[in-house]
């Protein structure tokens, strides 16, 4: 099986990208003129210019998409009709009509899901972490606080 990169520029630019975070700024602004013929911008914070600068480099080893593949990417971005949630990953947010119970602090809570945000004591609010505050005092994750993401998958990002 033919490789397309050898490993010894796989391993090469590995370290390359390793020693970007030790790299000072001037460092990084002249890499990112070499890389991309033109100044970075004036404001562009640290860890952007490092992702940046990183990108860059990996497009130019391994090789950037083709242009007809950004091309669909864009047209499907823009798209209107594309789906934006895979329906392998529901939305978090309950339908409308699901009451969301709690107990905390010795109170039994309720919370009305509606379509255009959550109905309290009576009271609207926008999110559940809007409500999840109010019940505790404190800021919660709305979703975490109802039970309807675990920790684990509120500190790893995943649904």
């Amino acid at each position: 099986m033919k490789r397309m990169v050898s490993d010894v520029k796989s391993e090469k630019l590995a370290q390359e990208l390793k020693d970007l975070e030790t790299q000072g700024d001037d460092e990084l602004k002249n890499r990112w003129r070499s890389l991309y013929g033109t100044k970075p911008p004036h404001k562009i914070h640290r860890s952007l210019l490092i992702a940046a600068v990183a990108h860059r480099m990996q497009e130019n080893t391994l090789g950037a998409l083709k242009s007809s593949v950004r091309r669909h990417l864009m047209q499907a971005v823009n798209n209107p009709a594309t789906p934006r949630l895979s329906p392998h990953f529901p939305s978090l947010r309950p339908k409308a009509g699901t009451v969301l119970v709690r107990d905390w602090g010795g109170v039994t809570h309720q919370a009305k899901v509606l379509e255009d945000g959550i109905l309290f004591r009576s009271q609207r609010y926008k999110s559940l972490s809007e409500v999840a505050r109010v019940i505790t005092g404190s800021r919660w994750s709305g979703p975490l606080f109802f039970g309807l993401r675990s920790a684990t998958e509120q500190n790893h990002g995943t649904r």
